[in-house]
């Protein structure tokens, strides 16, 4: 007779289903968003429902099932719950997920080439380059998120102006550089509409498809305020 344990169809079965329960609590297009905009900094349940348009209850029943799955953590803040991701896979999957799409869905790639239509000039820009130039003082780069995902973390160098106020801060922006703005990554749309503004204020800018949630994937560290005395 054979030593070898014999194979436990049942918990193999198993093993697959509770892996399908994550691909599960993927399956909807506002648990991505959720998860998109927890890799930029924690965030309460509140300020989730109000960027992805939803009502608090539903928020609170797509992160329930993204908790299920241990996908998310939640901590207190006083009266507040506040969200995160569990941890740095939970990053790599979404990004994981969203190369597959890009690469193997043709209506993704169509959806992505609709952002080249915006008046502004796409370039395949280098991240490492990008921050470089910035660190020396060569370009301005702009962080174009609302300030508690700055805050959170952004690339070294950037300067904080948010989507909602770039208008009202052109005339600050020095016209003798080039400005490159990023926001959530390529899907997001405020660095394209912001772009597009910088450029009919005459600015030469353009727009770097990564952000910070990318670099943070690649291991680089990313820079927070630092305190005021």
């Amino acid at each position: 007779m054979s030593d070898e344990t014999p194979i436990d169809f049942e918990a193999r079965d198993a093993l697959f289903g509770e892996l399908a329960r994550v691909g599960q609590a993927l399956s909807n297009p506002h648990r991505l968003r959720l998860l998109s905009l927890l890799g930029h900094g924690d965030k309460p349940v509140e300020v989730l429902a109000q960027r992805i348009g939803q009502s608090l209850a539903a928020t609170s029943a797509h992160l329930k099932v993204l908790r299920a799955c241990h996908l998310v953590r939640t901590r207190r803040d006083g009266k507040h719950v506040i969200y995160g991701v569990a941890d740095s896979k939970v990053l790599t999957l979404w990004l994981a997920l969203r190369e597959a799409a890009e690469a193997h869905l043709p209506e993704v790639r169509e959806l992505m080439r609709l952002y080249r239509r915006h008046p502004e000039r796409l370039e395949r820009l280098d991240t490492d380059a990008v921050v470089a130039l910035a660190r020396d003082g060569e370009i301005t780069l702009l962080d174009l998120r609302p300030p508690d995902e700055y805050a959170a973390g952004h690339l070294p160098g950037a300067r904080s102006i948010p989507f909602a106020g770039l208008e009202a801060c052109l005339a600050e922006l020095p016209r003798d550089r080039r400005v490159v703005a990023y926001c959530r990554g390529p899907y997001c749309v405020m660095a394209v509409e912001g772009t597009a503004k910088l450029l009919a204020h005459g600015l030469t800018a353009t727009r770097l498809p990564e952000g910070a949630l990318e670099w943070r994937a690649q291991g680089r560290p990313l820079s927070t305020p630092t305190p005021e005395a």
